[in-house]
């Protein structure tokens, strides 16, 4: 699979850090939007997640808009803590992976995520200890400080030219087949990462 490449684009939930999308369907569920697996799921989003994820919204108008789903008043908080139900947390498999392949590659990280649950993240693990697991790559990408998102081919084309990779030579690993999609069209090598393996064994670093 590392036959001709250099440089490897890593998504992060899902791949590097575990995610259950099923218990923050469940939270929401149980405060009483029934039909939340419709608004969220892995395989798509609307508006309100993707606006989230870009940066186009606020926290606060995601709270705002979020209750409006809700049949009675709910505290923001329980709202944030429904929406974050679904952080699990870094797999050490993979973290050793990644401390293996940046020997010999350059790697960079690129992710569909937001502010609530990279704040989360940073409370759950430490500052020093997610900014010590930033490092590991050669510089990270989240959709809502870069105000792109996977599929969109225009965030993959922005990687490589911002950081002079062939995107011959350039592997993107994503646990999402249209996020795999999007970069296929910017003319990456791609896999995706089914539900039972893991970036270590793939990679064959061990």
């Amino acid at each position: 699979m590392l036959s001709g490449i250099r440089n490897i684009i890593f998504d992060l939930g899902g791949v590097i850090y575990a995610i259950n999308y099923k218990a923050t369907i469940r939270a929401f569920e149980s405060l009483g939007i029934k039909d939340f697996e419709r608004l969220y799921a892995k395989a798509g989003q609307s508006n309100l997640f993707d606006d989230l994820e870009t940066g186009r919204i606020s926290k606060h108008e995601f709270v705002a808009k979020i209750s409006c789903f809700l049949p009675k008043e709910v505290p923001p908080k329980q709202i944030v803590d429904a929406w974050n139900a679904m952080l699990i947390g870094f797999m050490p498999d993979a973290l050793a992976c990644l401390l293996e392949l940046k020997q010999n590659y350059r790697i960079f990280l690129l992710s569909n995520t937001n502010t609530f649950h990279i704040e989360e993240i940073k409370l759950r693990v430490g500052l020093q200890s997610f900014q010590d697991f930033c490092d590991l790559f050669e510089k990270v990408y989240l959709s809502h400080e870069i105000e792109m998102r996977k599929p969109h081919t225009e965030v993959f084309l922005n990687i490589t030219e911002e950081q002079g990779l062939k995107s011959s030579e350039t592997l993107f690993i994503d646990d999402s087949p249209q996020h795999v999609l999007g970069a296929v069209n910017a003319g990456l090598k791609v896999h995706h990462l089914k539900d039972d393996e893991r970036i270590s064994e793939l990679l064959g670093t061990f």
